[in-house]
């Protein structure tokens, strides 16, 4: 086991434990963004290698042209687009679908390590990880089964919350320290990289309004599973701050084009897709913008919304 895969331990450990669970107990204070990233070298007018780190939010899938099927990856997902407006001279996409944290260290299929494309001459790190290890797919999955039983009702909290503590919160919060542990390994393998962590896009109404049967989740889940997502996003935030990585909002710009949206105005498609995407996942739009979000964080912005 190297350096950078092994936990931290002894005094470094539990003052890594200590900021990590700080920053996620600061949620109030999620106004008061991480400390501002020196702007990197790379850009335009110079070399820049740029790899992407991710899961199906990243790598696009079914959205024409597919070019990797085992991980369901499109050449017109966020990174593709980002190279191009960079033009950068080297481009390596290794995100895959279903990926979670472990897949960083662990082949999937015929995709090796995502980790494995990263070495010290990287300069720009993109990684949006995190939703599998939460587990969107089951989440999605269990809560549509249980809106079809009690469509105006809040059946999925209910059943996520029964035990008296939210379950989803925790999955939150235990995935923290896997993010972490990427950021410290991706830090390890390109020291000189800009590593940009990309958040999730806005998948359902941010005014807590639903759309059953088109989405079918029961009417009063609709808020709680927008919740969860936005505390999902606020812990890749907190956990970029701590790496010293930069964060890209992506939740924002996509508001008002969630899965609810008209077929013509949403740029994530619902369980029935009408575009050329995944069900619950980001359409060709979808990662038009998000690729903008993050143009818009290298250059110096915010991002939109």
């Amino acid at each position: 086991m190297t350096n950078e895969t092994r936990p931290a331990s002894g005094a470094r450990g539990r003052r890594r434990a200590a900021a990590v669970g700080a920053a996620l107990g600061g949620c109030a204070l999620v106004a008061a963004s991480a400390a501002p990233v020196a702007a990197h070298p790379g850009g335009h007018g110079r070399e820049v290698a740029y790899v992407a780190l991710g899961d199906s939010y990243t790598s696009g899938p079914g959205i024409p042209r597919q070019v990797d099927a085992g991980c369901a990856r499109s050449d017109h997902n966020y990174p593709s687009l980002l190279a191009a407006r960079r033009q950068v001279t080297s481009f390596t996409d290794v995100s895959c679908g279903g990926a979670t944290t472990a897949q960083m260290w662990q082949a999937q299929g015929d995709n090796p390590p995502q980790l494995d494309a990263l070495d010290r001459g990287t300069d720009l790190v993109t990684v949006q990880i995190g939703g599998n290890d939460v587990g969107f797919g089951t989440i999605i999955a269990t809560c549509a089964r249980l809106g079809a039983q009690d469509p105006t009702g809040n059946p999925c909290e209910r059943s996520y919350t029964a035990s008296g503590h939210d379950e989803l919160a925790l999955a939150v919060l235990r995935t923290a320290p896997k993010v972490d542990r990427v950021l410290r390994a991706v830090r390890a393998r390109a020291p000189h990289a800009r590593v940009v962590v990309v958040g999730y896009p806005d998948l359902l109404p941010d005014d807590g309004s639903g759309c059953f049967p088109q989405v079918p989740f029961a009417r009063r889940d609709f808020p709680y599973l927008r919740d969860t997502e936005k505390r999902l996003n606020l812990m890749l935030r907190l956990v970029a701050g701590v790496n010293r990585a930069e964060y890209t909002d992506t939740y924002g710009p996509t508001a008002g084009h969630d899965m609810c949206k008209a077929p013509a105005d949403r740029w994530i498609e619902p369980l029935q897709p009408a575009a050329p995407a995944a069900p619950a996942h980001p359409n060709a739009q979808g990662e038009a913008a998000m690729a903008q979000a993050v143009l818009d964080r290298l250059a110096g912005g915010r991002g939109r919304g």
